[in-house]
């Protein structure tokens, strides 16, 4: 029984330190087609995620932008943000933190990556929020 209690123990001390994410924070651009954060003039981080992710990454409205992402480095110039669901994304606006949301004010329908609404087909609008 103390084994297995010391397993355990040792197991969620592994797990808990893995789940800790990086953070990452610069100027969203496009380098050599691809996305990434400047984070010092010239010094180009290039970011990856799930699909939906990369769509946000690639929202041209957002270009410029102070952004935020949590992930992990794969690479000195590589960085995974994490999946869209658990909301690894901000843009910084006033100096505040906003989420990365898209509103249809037609159906009043919110949505987490760019694109045509669900219901209606008309484009959706960015919507940056205060994180809830």
């Amino acid at each position: 029984m103390i084994r297995w209690l010391l397993l355990l123990a040792l197991g969620m001390g592994c797990y808990g330190a893995e789940a800790t994410p990086d953070s990452l924070r610069g100027k969203l651009a496009e380098h050599m087609g691809q996305p990434a954060l400047e984070t010092a003039p010239g010094k180009f981080i290039y970011l990856e995620g799930d699909p939906d992710t990369t769509a946000v990454l690639r929202d041209r409205r957002l270009r410029g932008s102070d952004f935020e992402a949590r992930g992990r480095f794969l690479a000195p110039d590589r960085f995974r943000i994490a999946p869209i669901h658990t909301g690894a994304m901000r843009v910084y606006k006033d100096g505040r933190p906003r989420r990365i949301t898209y509103w249809c004010a037609t159906c009043s329908i919110r949505t987490y990556k760019p694109g045509t609404c669900w219901c209606c087909q008309e484009e959706t609008a960015l919507d940056l929020r205060d994180p809830e």
